[in-house]
C-alpha cells in the first residue's frame, strides 16, 4: 500500500511527537546528572562530574546495585530452567488443560504489578509464614521472568525442524544426548535473548519488589525511591537513573538484534 505525501507527513509528525514525549524527559535526567545545581535548576548553570563521583563512592548505592544484580541473576537462572522445561512440555505433548496451563504461565506478566505484589506478600507472610528477604524477592521476580523465556522458547520451538530430533533418535541417541546435541543448539539464541530480557525486567522492577522485600532488603530501584526526595541526593539519583537506563537498554537492544538475525535466516 502506498501512502500519499500528506499521510506520510502526518504519520511522521505524530511519530516525532510521541518520541519527543517519551525521550525528552529522559534527556533532561541525563543532563541533570551533570548539572552543577544541587536543586536541579533549569537551565543548568554548569556541568560537573561531581555527582558521578559521589555515586561511585556511595556504599549504600553500591550495596543496592550488587543486590539487584544478584537478585536479577538468580531470577533469570530460575526462569531459564523452568521456562524452558514448561515450553518443552507444552510444545511437544498434548494433554487435557494444556491451553489453560499456557495461560497461567503467561498471566503473571499481564497482571498489574501491585496485584502480583500483594498476592505474593500474602502468600509469603500469611500462608507460608516466610520472612520477607532477598529470597522472596528472587522467587517473586522469577514468576514473571519465566514468561519472557517461555515466549522466546515457544516461538523457537514452533519453527524448529523435528526431523532432526527424530533422526537423532533413529541413530540411537538417547533423550539427553538428543537434547544436548540437537535441540539445545537450536534453542541457544532464544534462551540467550529470553535471559537478557528477564534480567533487564528483574533488575529495574520496583512494584513487586516493594511488597516482597524485607526491611533490610534494598534493591537499586528501592534505593532510588527512598533517596529521591532527600536533600542533596537528587543529583546522585539522576546519575543512578541514567545508569539504569543504560543497563535496561543493552539487553533489549541485544535481544532485538538477535531476533532480527534469526528472522532473516
Amino acid at each position: 500500500m502506498r501512502l500519499s505525501n500528506t499521510a506520510r507527513w502526518t504519520l511522521g509528525a505524530i511519530s516525532l511527537l510521541v518520541l519527543t514525549f517519551i525521550y525528552v524527559p529522559i534527556a533532561v535526567v541525563v543532563i541533570n546528572s551533570f548539572n552543577t545545581s544541587m536543586n536541579m535548576a533549569w537551565p543548568p548553570a554548569g556541568f560537573t562530574l561531581e555527582w558521578w563521583g559521589r555515586a561511585v563512592g556511595s556504599q549504600g548505592l553500591l550495596a543496592s546495585l550488587g543486590l539487584s544484580i544478584f537478585v536479577a541473576s538468580c531470577a533469570t537462572a530460575i526462569a531459564l530452567l523452568l521456562g524452558t522445561l514448561i515450553s518443552l512440555a507444552l510444545s511437544r505433548y498434548k494433554f487435557f488443560g494444556r491451553e489453560s496451563v499456557s495461560l497461567l504461565v503467561v498471566l503473571p506478566i499481564a497482571l498489574p504489578g501491585i496485584v502480583t505484589g500483594i498476592a505474593l506478600n500474602n502468600a509469603f507472610r500469611t500462608i507460608m509464614g516466610v520472612q520477607l528477604s532477598a529470597a522472596t524477592v528472587i522467587i517473586a521476580h522469577a514468576t514473571f521472568c519465566i514468561v519472557t523465556v517461555y515466549n522466546n522458547v515457544m516461538a523457537r520451538m514452533a519453527r524448529m525442524n523435528r526431523s532432526l530430533e527424530e533422526a537423532s533418535a533413529d541413530l540411537g541417541a538417547g533423550l539427553w544426548t538428543t537434547f544436548r546435541l540437537v535441540t539445545f543448539p537450536q534453542l541457544r539464541s532464544a534462551l540467550f535473548a529470553g535471559g537478557l530480557l528477564a534480567f533487564g525486567l528483574s533488575f529495574d522492577e520496583i512494584i513487586v519488589t516493594t511488597f516482597t522485600a524485607g526491611s533490610g532488603t534494598q534493591t537499586l530501584p528501592i534505593w532510588i525511591l527512598t533517596n529521591m526526595f532527600r536533600p542533596n541526593q537528587a543529583p546522585v539519583v539522576n546519575v543512578v537513573a541514567v545508569a539504569m537506563v543504560i543497563v535496561s537498554v543493552i539487553p533489549i537492544y541485544v535481544a532485538q538484534r538477535m531476533a532480527g538475525a534469526e528472522s532473516k535466516r
